[in-house]
C-alpha cells in the first residue's frame, strides 16, 4: 500500500510482474543492489522470479548483489540455482529486523577477448 507507493517506487527501480493485469511479484533496484524481490506464493516455482532477476542481470550485467535471511531457506536455495555466492554472513545487528543475514553477489564473469 503506503509505503510502496510514498517509498518504494520514488526511491528505486521497480519493475512488476503481471498476470492477467493483476500484479503478481515485483524487483526493487538500487544501483547493483536488488533491494525487493517479491512474489505472490501462488507463482513459485513459474519461472516468474527467474525473469524478475534477469531483468535486474540486465540493468546491471557487471555486478548484482542482494542480502537474504539465513532462515529464508526457500529463497537462499532459489538464488544460488540462479548463480548468486554467498559473500559475507552477519549476525542481523545491523539489520532492520535484527535477523541473521547473507549477502550474495552474482559472479562477475570477464569479458571474453
Amino acid at each position: 500500500g503506503r509505503w510502496i507507493e510514498s517509498t518504494l517506487i520514488p526511491s528505486q527501480a521497480v519493475h512488476v510482474a503481471t498476470h492477467n493485469n493483476v500484479v503478481i511479484g515485483y524487483i526493487a533496484i538500487t544501483d547493483f543492489h536488488v533491494e525487493h524481490l517479491y512474489l505472490h506464493p501462488a507463482q513459485w516455482r513459474r519461472g516468474v522470479g527467474s525473469r524478475l532477476l534477469a531483468y535486474a542481470k540486465s540493468l546491471s550485467p557487471d555486478r548484482l548483489e542482494l542480502w537474504c535471511f539465513q532462515s529464508n531457506t526457500a529463497a537462499r536455495a532459489f538464488y544460488e540455482s540462479q548463480g548468486f555466492i554467498e559473500i559475507e554472513r552477519t549476525d542481523g545487528q545491523d539489520n532492520e529486523e535484527q535477523e541473521p543475514d547473507i549477502l550474495y553477489a552474482q559472479p562477475i564473469t570477464a569479458p571474453v577477448a
